[in-house]
């Protein structure tokens, strides 16, 4: 329907609604009708499927295959025993992908937008999937359209519609409708599209269609073939997967020829080559990755930290440098009106309200009346609606006897110049009840003064003492006060054209306002911990130099008066050589959004890994730019969260820390299952490749290698996504992404711990057969129950296992008591001994294999003793 052709009254007729909306049981009814306002992924595939999907593995079909043969060739015991350890591997992969696949659904739940609608005569937030056609929508900057909507009213709204037309220059935006037929989606000016970025003013509209019939859902094909973003580590995983996989392949096929060599069954070599290679193949390494990536993203919300892509949890334990806001990310947001300069005194708001109550001096009264009247904070039922800033001015006006609503009905506001961070400031006009006009200016105070041409004073309007006004200015940042000027003008009737250039100019001065913004308490130890941890935090801000320096002094981030720098210097400064001075700035003051991107680049040209945080529209470019975008949840824009990798559910600088931390231990627990599950692959494929070596004859049945399989890499590898962090984790430098995964020793340790395990192995089995004891029981459970010591050795890089406690990891340590329980049972249950070729041990046999197979356990602790013996 060509929505943009008709009055909007027509509209409101169709869609049965009205200027106040519709109500929320209506809003229900409506969605069973149209449905819910989303874009349809690409239909995922079904549980039964992902199931199917394991067995699409090679080598899983050699061995099923060879099996089957084996089942007619009169093997049926170890047949049906080799495809039920097959099924079990399946279903406990299927588990894992499947747990992967809805962690990373709730997490895109957690992350769904919301929008403002008008409904049941209030205004509210919903979810943007829960709008219906007939919704009324509130539109401003900074916000994503949530659905196409016909517009009803405009304030120098300007929308980024690129995403749909290409077209990158703003368009304009307009409430009448437009005649022409067939215009093209730029053309048709009084529509907002479904995606599209509100960039200036604001608006309120109609929503006319939701999901798969805006305009964005009819291209909903292009976006569903975008492919899921794997992380850097699951892509170096992968590659070393097949790598791995072709080693262990040509050593299984070794282990064939051998055996054939020495006249052994082709049949069950070719099993025992295969199930070798199933075994010995990491296959699950990207699952257990996916898994241990998301599970550590949804933890992090409980701490106030939203993940948006899964690379950011990796990414996470590299970073290097913190740039943060300041206002409401290390500071409370809490603004508090202390002082006001009038008429060339400052006045303490003990002087303004008296007793809390509110008793306003007469003489304050007109500013206390512009200052209510340029004010878009409200007071609705018992609480303040708005930005911090607004509702502080708001408050101190009726705390002083003012009210907005009282001084509004004498001056209405008509028009207004919305703020943005290039200008830094603001415009309202307002009509007396005479028909004259009063613009009222309110921004940074050095751009309110630069603006005005006189000022009041007591003795009336003079001209502009510019000196006065900067050292007033300076004064009250110097007290660490967040400051405001404000000018007004008088017009004879409301200026058809109202670009800033044409309104923001020759204005009379009014006064300063400065508000107090305390540091946030847990600020002072986030930044400790940064620091402890080798990341350094800088500040960026739009206050002036003498406020960001009395704040990054309390917190600890400035040490000097020098490690400084405003926004005009930095213009002046050349990439080049804003790059020979970055590492030494601590402080960015006056900086505008769009100066955020060359400081972002500039420490990347350092070789720095950057956090940015940011939440207007401006700080988009930024927010995408830095390694991690750090989006504001409670004061940040839609198009800054879509931007941002992460998001700060509570605005807080300390979450960023938190996270930081816990992105550390998320990477320090992979890695310590990958060194656990390929020194177990190494110490398998060294125990069946070196046997014939030693003249020993093969040390495992195919059934008892797929046994190991499933629960020494299957069960215990998972629990390490548990695992409590190091000690000392944020102690350490950060972690370069670049380096490989088997760097700092891991390699080594994993490649003389698996060989270690095999020869442990093989020397088990030869002293057994030497002793005429059941040496093909005592061969196996020594290689599986070694694993399970393993693990626990595993729980920490360099700490003793003892120091960092067995039970610090509830989840590994039953899992491990559970699979040692299992293995004792494949000892003594008879259907264990029949299925896995096993025969019950006397207890001389089993101290034996207990004893050998704790001594990997011990060779790993004498290793981290080593290590933190040169480390001391």
């Amino acid at each position: 329907m060509d929505w943009y052709r008709k009055e909007i009254e027509e509209v409101f007729s169709i869609l049965e609604s009205s200027p106040y909306g519709i109500s929320s049981d209506e809003a229900i009814k409506r969605i069973s009708i149209y449905g819910l306002n989303r874009i349809e992924e690409k239909k995922k595939k079904s549980p039964f499927f992902l199931f199917l999907n394991q067995f699409s593995d090679f080598m899983i079909i050699v061995l099923i295959v060879a099996a089957i043969i084996s089942f007619f060739l009169g093997e049926e015991m170890d047949s049906i025993a080799i495809l039920l350890i097959v099924f079990l591997n399946a279903f406990i992969g299927f588990i894992q992908e499947y747990k992967a696949e809805k962690a990373m659904e709730k997490l895109k739940e957690m992350a769904e937008p919301e929008g403002t609608v008008i409904r049941d005569n209030e205004i509210k937030k919903i979810r943007v999937e829960e709008m219906v056609p007939g919704d009324i929508v509130l539109v401003e900057a900074g916000n994503i359209v949530p659905a196409d909507i016909r517009l009803i009213e405009v304030h120098q709204l300007k929308v980024n519609e690129a995403s749909l037309t290409g077209e990158a220059v703003p368009v304009e935006k307009i409430a009448r409708a437009l005649k022409e037929k067939h215009l093209p989606l730029g053309d048709r000016k009084n529509m907002l599209f479904k995606g599209t970025a509100v960039t200036m003013g604001r608006g309120r509209g109609i929503v006319v269609e939701t999901g798969m019939r805006t305009e964005l859902g009819r291209i909903a094909e292009i976006l569903q073939e975008t492919k899921e973003e794997k992380t850097p580590l699951q892509k170096r995983l992968t590659d070393l997967g097949k790598k791995l996989s072709i080693a262990f392949l040509l050593i299984c096929a070794f282990v064939f020829l051998i055996g054939l060599l020495r006249g052994g069954e082709p049949l069950f070599l070719f099993i025992t080559a295969v199930s070798l290679a199933v075994a010995a193949i990491p296959e699950a390494l990207p699952a257990v990755i996916t898994i241990s990536l998301a599970f550590g993203a949804k933890r992090m919300v409980d701490e106030n930290a939203l993940i948006r892509r899964l690379p950011a949890v990796e990414t996470l334990g590299s970073i290097t440098y913190i740039c943060t806001d300041k206002t409401g990310t290390l500071t409370l947001n809490r603004m508090k009106v202390e002082e006001i300069f009038w008429k060339g005194k400052i006045y303490k708001r003990d002087e303004i309200v008296i007793d809390g109550k509110g008793e306003s001096l007469d003489k304050l009264s007109f500013f206390l009346k512009i200052v209510a009247l340029s004010n878009d904070a409200s007071y609705q039922n018992g609480k303040f609606i708005g930005d911090p800033t607004e509702i502080a001015l708001l408050q101190l006006g009726m705390d002083s006897g003012i009210r907005k609503e009282e001084i509004e009905r004498e001056m209405k506001r008509i028009a207004e110049i919305p703020f943005d961070s290039e200008r830094k400031c603001m415009t309202t006009f307002h009509e007396w009840k005479d028909g004259r006009i009063l613009s009222i200016t309110k921004g940074a105070p050095e751009v309110i003064v630069s603006k005005s041409s006189r000022f009041l004073a007591v003795g009336g309007i003079e001209e502009i003492d510019r000196n006065l006004l900067t050292i007033t200015n300076e004064k009250m940042a110097g007290d660490g006060l967040r400051v405001l000027g404000f000018a007004i003008k008088e017009w004879d009737s409301i200026p058809e054209n109202l670009e800033p250039e044409n309104i923001e100019n020759d204005l009379i001065f009014i006064g300063f306002i400065g508000m107090i913004d305390p540091p946030r308490e847990e600020a002072y130890s986030a930044v400790r911990l940064c620091k402890s941890a080798g990341i350094k935090p800088v500040m960026i801000t739009g206050d002036h130099p003498l406020t960001a320096k009395v704040i990054a002094k309390k917190l600890g981030i400035l040490e000097d008066d020098y490690s400084i720098i405003t926004g005009a210097k930095l213009d002046v400064l050349s990439l080049a050589e804003l790059e020979e001075r970055v590492k030494e700035i601590k402080v960015y003051a006056r900086v505008a959004p769009e100066q955020k991107l060359k400081i972002v680049k500039a420490l990347q040209d350092k070789g720095e890994y950057v956090a940015m945080t940011g939440d207007g529209v401006n700080d988009a470019p930024s927010l995408k730019k830095a390694d991690i975008g750090v989006a504001m949840g409670i004061t940040g824009t839609d198009v800054a969260k879509e931007a941002s990798d992460m998001i700060l559910l509570d605005d807080n600088f300390a979450t960023i820390v938190k996270a930081i931390k816990e992105g550390r231990k998320i990477y320090d627990n992979i890695l310590k299952f990958i060194r656990y599950v390929l020194a177990s692959n190494v110490g398998e494929i060294t125990t069946v490749f070196l046997a014939p070596f030693f003249g020993l004859p093969l040390p495992l049945q195919p059934i008892q290698i797929l046994w190991i399989n499933l629960v020494t890499d299957g069960l215990p590898g998972i629990a390490f996504s548990s695992e409590r962090e190091e000690i000392g984790i944020m102690e350490r430098p950060p972690r370069n992404p670049k380096e490989s995964i088997f760097s700092r020793g891991l390699g080594i340790s994993i490649l003389w711990s698996g060989l270690f395990l095999g020869l442990l192995t093989l020397l088990a089995q030869g002293i057994a057969i030497k002793l005429n004891l059941h040496w093909q029981t005592i061969t196996f459970n020594v290689l599986c129950l070694a694993q399970l010591w393993h693990a626990f050795a595993c729980k920490s890089f360099i700490h003793s296992t003892f120091k960092v406690g067995f039970l610090s990891n509830p989840l590994l340590f039953w899992t491990i008591i559970g699979t040692f329980i299992l293995q004792i049972g494949t000892i003594y249950i008879p259907i264990f001994n029949k299925f896995l070729k096993t025969t019950p041990l006397s207890i001389p046999e089993l101290l034996i294999m207990l004893l050998f197979s704790s001594l990997l356990f011990f060779a790993v602790e004498l290793e981290k003793l080593l290590k933190r013996k040169r480390k001391i």
